[in-house]
């Protein structure tokens, strides 16, 4: 059986005498005028006949060939080997065309055998099993804070953020959706959690049903109701030993929701408090300069990108970003002191009695500095450092004792007595 190589030197060769009898018939009678009729006559005579015949073999044998071995054959390898005969490979060079032009490297018959490049080993970092776990809770605005709130994150591999929101839930219509029972579940799951946030309260201005009853939202009852669940909450993980954030309701683009919004803030911030919780009021980031609803504004990078959605409830990509921002730092604070301190850090040193002593060991530490000074009024009297209220000095301290330069000068503010001569001299007729 003929092989595919063969196949192909027919198609390969069947080409070139169809292009050689192509040039034949136009140059037989031209040749065979410059010369004497005999043995050339002869010759060019029966390859002019052989020649279609070779072109007619390899038209038939060209379909046979298949493509790789079409192109794996090169007719005219003879050509190139009398002109550019083969010489060895230069060491250390690598003749693989890469975009069109020859790389430095080693030859690909001795290197490489296959021809293909060397797969490059990229070391890949160790992941870093997550220990610190943040719950978001809450409807699709704490779906949004929970995403932005990944992304502020991402530089943390050791947190993760545990989505456990629902869409179109809230603390009225239980019989949908029951926060407290889900909040019951989540705690008794085993899940390790150590900071949860709860972001709620976009889908609740409608009636509150309990016992067979409605009440309308904003009634005392309906208030009380509602008080009592954001209580019993965070009154959960307050016994769970979990701090809750609880994050306040943006404000709105209608301005009607916007008040009904700022109404859910105040129950939010007075009963979380109570149960433990720390609340987070995002109002004033998402508003212009008068306090009125936003599209726009500061991205977390201070570009002024659009924030909020078309519907004027929900935020963009950048919007959930930057509401995530205000979660993010007391994220970091809990993060930083959950983690064990060192010794430098704890900032102790123990010093050990010496022999002979009964005194007790004592252990020194080192006063930290204040976050903030001692708080002094800016309106009321000035006192001294006694206690007393500063009075003008007529030249005699405590226990009539005469102040000296320094205190007349920097603590009375008496002017210093002129010297003769000098700019401060007014004296007249000049001395």
């Amino acid at each position: 059986m003929v092989g595919e190589s063969s196949k192909a030197g027919f198609a390969a060769a069947g080409l070139v005498a169809a292009a050689l009898a192509i040039f034949a018939s136009g140059c037989r009678r031209p040749i065979a005028a410059r010369h004497r009729p005999g043995l050339t006559r002869r010759l060019a005579d029966f390859a002019h006949a052989l020649l279609p015949k070779l072109t007619l073999v390899g038209l038939l044998a060209l379909p046979c060939a298949t493509p790789a071995a079409a192109q794996g054959f090169n007719p005219f390898s003879w050509l190139q080997q009398t002109f550019q005969p083969n010489r060895p490979p230069q060491q250390g060079y690598d003749y693989q065309r890469r975009g069109g032009r020859q790389q430095p490297g080693a030859h690909p018959t001795l290197a490489n055998p296959n021809g293909d490049h060397p797969t490059e080993k990229v070391e890949q970092k160790p992941a870093i099993p997550p220990s610190f776990f943040v719950a978001v809770l809450g409807d699709s605005l704490g779906q949004l804070l929970g995403q932005g709130l990944a992304e502020a994150l991402v530089d943390q591999p050791e947190v993760a953020v545990l989505h456990k929101t629902r869409e179109s839930s809230g603390l009225v219509r239980d019989d949908f959706y029951d926060w407290t029972k889900a909040t019951r579940e989540l705690l008794a799951s085993g899940q390790k959690i150590n900071v949860a946030i709860m972001l709620i309260g976009s889908n609740d201005h409608q009636s509150l049903r309990e016992g067979g009853v409605a009440y309308e939202p904003g009634s005392p009852k309906w208030n009380e109701i509602y008080a009592n669940r954001i209580e019993t909450i965070a009154g959960l993980f307050r016994d769970a030993k979990i701090p809750l954030l609880w994050v306040g309701l943006p404000i709105m683009k209608n301005e009607r929701l916007s008040a009904e919004m700022a109404a859910f803030n105040d129950l939010y911030r007075e009963h979380a408090a109570k149960s433990g919780a720390t609340y987070i009021d995002v109002w004033d980031a998402f508003g212009d300069e008068s306090g009125r609803f936003n599209t726009y504004g500061p991205d977390v990078t201070g570009q002024l990108v659009r924030l909020r959605s078309s519907d004027g409830i929900h935020f963009t990509k950048a919007g959930a970003r930057k509401l995530g921002q205000f979660v993010e730092t007391e994220i970091r604070r809990i993060l930083d002191a959950s983690k064990p301190k060192d010794d430098a850090a704890l900032a102790k040193i123990e010093t050990t009695t010496p022999a002979g002593t009964i005194t007790p060991n004592v252990t020194n530490i080192i006063p930290t500095r204040p976050a903030i000074g001692p708080i002094l009024p800016l309106t009321g009297p000035v006192l001294a450092p006694g206690g007393e209220l500063a009075t003008a000095l007529s030249g005699f301290g405590q226990k009539g004792r005469p102040l000296s330069l320094v205190e007349r000068t920097f603590s009375s503010g008496d002017a210093l007595p002129p010297k003769p001569g000098r700019a401060d001299d007014f004296a007249w007729p000049l001395r």
